[in-house]
């Protein structure tokens, strides 16, 4: 029994750190204008995108096979680039933050929440990899306006 409730303890703390790990922000702009924002402040920034994922249509598309019947998203993409400078600066510090490149900001549309879109990127650890978060926080910020 103790076991479990330790299991269940770290799970949730798990969880909520994650959650406490991005930093979000919330706009009434539609997701495609969101998005159009976020790929001209990606351009603006001087940097190119590698890949979009796109989250929420796998998970739409593939619920049924893995046996839910939840709608996560009606829309969420994540879109990856990179920085040769930026990159290189942090890796030079610290050639193990290799582990977060390439750099991903997210833009998402709950079923729940249809007229706000959010968009947010993962937080970085203390020293060099502030200069990332940085980085995708001007970029978040001027995808919505709020330069």
């Amino acid at each position: 029994m103790k076991r479990l409730l330790a299991t269940l303890v770290l799970t949730i703390a798990a969880s909520t750190a994650s959650a406490a790990d991005m930093i979000t922000y919330e706009t009434d702009q539609s997701f495609d204008d969101v998005v159009f924002g976020l790929e001209n402040a990606i351009l603006d920034a001087g940097l190119v995108i590698d890949s979009v994922s796109h989250i929420g249509e796998m998970l739409e598309r593939t619920k049924a096979d893995v046996g839910s019947d939840v709608t996560l998203f009606l829309n969420a993409d994540a879109y990856s680039f990179c920085s040769a400078k930026l990159s290189r600066e942090v890796m030079e510090a610290d050639p193990m933050n290799i582990v977060f490149c390439p750099y991903d900001i997210f833009v998402m549309v709950r079923p729940e929440t249809p007229d706000v879109t959010t968009i947010g990127f993962r937080t970085y650890p203390e020293g060099a990899m502030k200069t990332i978060e940085t980085l995708l926080d001007d970029i978040a910020k001027a995808a919505i306006g709020l330069e």
